[in-house]
């Protein structure tokens, strides 16, 4: 369990007490909540997500997917390589230290050694102080997605960071699903800080009275997160009251949340990816293209999106989603069961053979009932599956050990950009540099590792969409994953919680916007 300083706790009451007299509770729920409170321990929704309460970035998505400025006020190009920003002034963070140059300096250093977020600034040469205020990125090459990559660096405070802790081990040691005093202690310049937390069962946060944006319409003033796993049990616990907002909703249940007056029902187009991974490294016969190929004709996606999603996703044969430069219109989902059979054939294995599955069952909508569809849909060529799903907490640890023969992964481009799929997904897994940091199929083809570096590089729009319309043909012709459907999103809460207004396609609520009206 965490608990915030006495000192922040009480001038968090004083703030209420002397400037509202009615303090807001917004009492919330997802499916899970975030597995550390270290925002470079994983790239995940749900780190992104705590993000965005206990931080802030540069600047932000916005619903249109513009930028907005955030600690960032401004910045300009300096010359092909070098982007300047400059940060605002008096910033503070919980802890009453005042965010500067250095701040950023000691989180992009932090980024950089992240074996989840190194991809992300791998083509990032260096950053640059410039003064206290004023800093520089830069690249090693002309980078077209400078912007896109800067919303995620959210200042850590790096004197509350540096140190040694009660164990005597350093503050800003970052590991993976390990217990360190960053996983633990927040000090953000967020909306919010931590005043509670019990992993799996409770989490509580209070408005942070010194927050910098005073701009912001958000009168929220303590959040009390509830993990609640089960679909109709997080949708029951809205309709009762018991609850203000949820998300995820299942599509089970949008008629009925739309059907109560009280409640509203938020639905937003996706572009997050639902895949299985083929580790080819643990199964010999994933080697074999055919095989690969058969796997992909077995799996019925439109068939899982009408029955399981109920129409709420989009079948998917490719990374990128429409209206993303890497989206190539050529490729359609191939689901075929005689040539599933014929290729299983053809490739020697008409017997089939036995394999090992792993989903999580608290992460994306509906994913244990997918994977048991897709297990089904294997057995018809032969493919004996032993499924095992497990909550997200649990089953992170084990796709990184990557523990099963396939495994399911869903994917956001955060950067909004088909490369960002490829460079975590899909490149030749590399520690170094952190290309291919969730590739657990081990797909490794150096062409497209080099179509990817060109596209990074690609400053021309129409010759960049070539480029990665031709890595999405490659894979589709390699079978390099299997896809299954863009999920889409939707929140829903009581009538007087504007969610409506926050939400958005990355699906990071900016819930320090967030207004509760009166009923």
């Amino acid at each position: 369990m965490i608990k915030t300083t006495t000192s922040f706790i009480a001038a968090s009451v004083l703030a209420l007490s002397a400037g509202l007299t009615q303090a807001n509770t917004l009492k919330m729920s997802y499916d899970a909540d975030p597995v550390s409170l270290d925002p470079h321990e994983q790239l995940s929704g749900g780190t992104l997500q705590q993000s965005h309460l206990n931080f802030d970035p540069l600047l932000r998505w916005t619903q249109e997917l513009g930028f907005e400025a955030r600690l960032a006020k401004k910045w300009e190009r300096i010359d092909p390589n070098t982007m300047r920003f400059h940060l605002r002034e008096g910033v503070k963070f919980h802890s009453g230290n005042t965010l500067s140059s250095d701040d950023v300096v000691f989180t992009f250093k932090r980024l950089k050694e992240s074996p989840d977020f190194k991809g992300i600034f791998e083509p990032f040469k260096e950053i640059k102080k410039v003064d206290e205020l004023t800093f520089d990125l830069v690249t090693h090459k002309p980078f077209p997605l400078v912007l896109n990559n800067a919303t995620y660096i959210f200042p850590m405070d790096s004197k509350f960071y540096t140190g040694k802790d009660k164990n005597g081990k350093a503050k800003d040691t970052l590991i993976k699903h390990g217990d360190s005093f960053a996983s633990r202690n927040v000090s953000g310049t967020g909306p919010y800080t931590v005043s509670y937390r019990e992993q799996g069962v409770r989490m509580e946060l209070v408005r942070n009275p010194n927050y910098w944006d005073k701009q912001s319409k958000g009168n929220v003033d303590k959040i009390v997160l509830t993990p609640i796993k089960e679909n109709p049990t997080r949708v029951a616990a809205l309709l009762s009251g018991d609850v203000d907002f949820i998300a995820p909703v299942p599509p089970t249940d949008h008629e009925r949340i739309s059907e109560n007056k009280k409640v509203e029902l938020v639905t937003m187009s996706g572009t997050r990816i639902i895949t299985l991974m083929m580790n080819q490294e643990r199964v010999p016969a994933f080697k074999d293209v055919r095989v690969r190929q058969a796997i992909v004709h077995a799996i019925n996606q439109e068939g899982i999106v009408k029955k399981i999603m109920k129409n709420f996703a989009t079948p998917a044969a490719q990374m990128s989603p429409a209206g993303y430069l890497g989206h190539n219109e050529s490729l359609k989902p191939r689901y075929n069961l005689k040539k599933a059979k014929q290729l299983m054939k053809e490739a020697g294995y008409e017997k089939g053979f036995k394999i090992t599955m792993m989903a999580p069952n608290n992460r994306y909508v509906n994913d244990a009932k997918i994977a048991q569809a897709a297990a089904s849909m294997l057995a018809k060529i032969g493919i004996e599956v032993d499924l095992k799903t497990l909550p997200k907490a649990q089953y992170w640890p084990e796709y990184d050990k990557r523990a099963a023969d396939i495994m399911m992964v869903g994917w956001h481009a955060d950067t909004e950009d088909s490369n960002n799929f490829y460079e975590f997904m899909t490149m030749c897994p590399n520690t170094e540099t952190g290309a291919g940091q969730y590739n657990a199929g081990n797909y490794c083809n150096k062409k497209v590792d080099e179509m990817v570096a060109l596209a990074n590089t690609e400053t021309d729009t129409k010759k960049r969409a070539k480029i990665m319309q031709d890595i999405e043909q490659i894979l589709y012709d390699e079978a390099a994953f299997v896809p299954l459907h863009w999920q889409n999103l939707a929140w829903a809460a009581r009538k007087e919680v504007k969610i409506a207004e926050i939400v958005n396609g990355m699906d990071f609520p900016y819930l320090g916007d967030l207004v509760i009206t009166k009923k």
